[in-house]
């Protein structure tokens, strides 16, 4: 960001030195940066760099692991936890023997073999749960029963799940309905309505909508980008295709962003007031992040988002004019010259 000049004068109010300082205005690249990733993001592959699996260095068992590992997204030796209730394991080659693995029993995969008669899944996957207790499952049903045991891809499934989406959605709109009837009632201050003097709320919610819409467009595009880093995630947005590195870098944001919100509402308004005005700012996270995800199924959310990026810069742009400087006083923001409506003095 690139800062401009201040402006100091030194003026002698009721024999006191004040200083009027001309408010930075820094210059915020970031709507324009969301355009720029969008048009890369749909210029540039999206998917993970196979490895040269004719080095001669590699091994038979290393190389075929590789192979598994970026075709189907897991490779021997991955961990695993059950998810279902219980899900039923066939002790192949015996006939008629199965065994029955429990909900948050972890696995191991052992092994891969194809089956090309069966009309239902042709890949079968070898689950260890102990020496003990072995068996076979088709590769779709456990991808539906299982979980890696990663607490980021337990993060993911938990926060995918279709029930407790569905929890979040009822959840936001009785909080969102609840705060609107107290806030026709007590004025307090929401995004967006009687909001605080801060663009921070606005662009965290904007930062959330666009992190939906990326997410979105992996699911429509490139799911198995997607699925890859489902079983081997990470945190870091370097060594990732790019569209995964936007999505991660887009998340580190947010927190960076919610701690400035968080700055700002505890120092312009009561601890009461900050409470009522968070939970309204999680209702509008949680619309946004709902609303973007299912309009980007069907291509409008792309508009959208770049309504949205439009209403962000406008709030910018009124708020550095409404806000150039500072009072020499007490420091409050003031949109012209003269006397300060925080504290009295007289600015020139």
């Amino acid at each position: 960001m690139c800062n401009m000049k201040k402006e100091e004068v030194n003026i002698s109010s009721c024999k006191r030195d004040i200083t009027v300082r001309r408010v930075s205005r820094p210059l915020c690249f970031i709507p324009y940066t969301l355009y720029f990733i969008f048009t890369v993001f749909v210029l540039t592959s999206c998917h993970y760099p196979r490895p040269d699996l004719e080095n001669g260095k590699l091994g038979a068992k290393t190389r075929d692991s590789l192979a598994y590992l970026y075709e189907r997204h897991y490779t021997w030796n991955t961990n695993l936890e059950v998810q279902d209730d219980s899900v039923t394991i066939a002790c192949l080659p015996v006939k008629d023997c199965y065994n029955t693995l429990y909900k948050g029993d972890r696995v191991v995969v052992a092994e891969f073999a194809i089956h090309p008669a069966d009309s239902v899944d042709s890949v079968w996957v070898k689950l260890a749960h102990s020496q003990e207790v072995q068996g076979w499952l088709r590769e779709k049903d456990m991808m539906r029963a299982f979980v890696p045991t990663d607490s980021i891809s337990q993060a993911i499934y938990l926060f995918s799940d279709t029930h407790a989406s569905y929890f979040i959605v009822i959840f936001a709109l009785f909080v969102a309905v609840w705060l609107f009837r107290a806030f026709r009632r007590r004025q307090l201050q929401m995004v967006c309505f009687n909001d605080i003097d801060s663009v921070y709320p606005l662009l965290l919610c904007l930062l959330l909508a666009f992190s939906a819409t990326v997410y979105e467009s992996m699911q429509v595009f490139v799911p198995e980008t997607w699925q890859h880093f489902y079983f081997n995630p990470t945190l870091s947005p370097f060594k990732v295709p790019f569209v995964l590195s936007v999505f991660l870098m887009s998340l580190w944001l947010f927190v960076i962003v919610l701690l400035a919100v968080l700055d700002d509402l505890f120092r312009l308004l009561s601890p009461a007031a900050a409470v009522f005005y968070l939970l309204g700012l999680a209702s509008c996270c949680i619309f946004c992040y709902f609303f973007f995800i299912l309009t980007t199924q069907i291509y409008i959310g792309y508009l959208f988002i770049a309504v949205f990026v439009w209403v962000f810069l406008r709030k910018l742009r009124s708020s550095l004019a409404a806000s150039c400087y500072r009072c020499g006083n007490c420091g409050q923001k003031i949109g012209a010259k003269g006397v300060c409506p925080h504290c009295g003095a007289i600015n020139e």
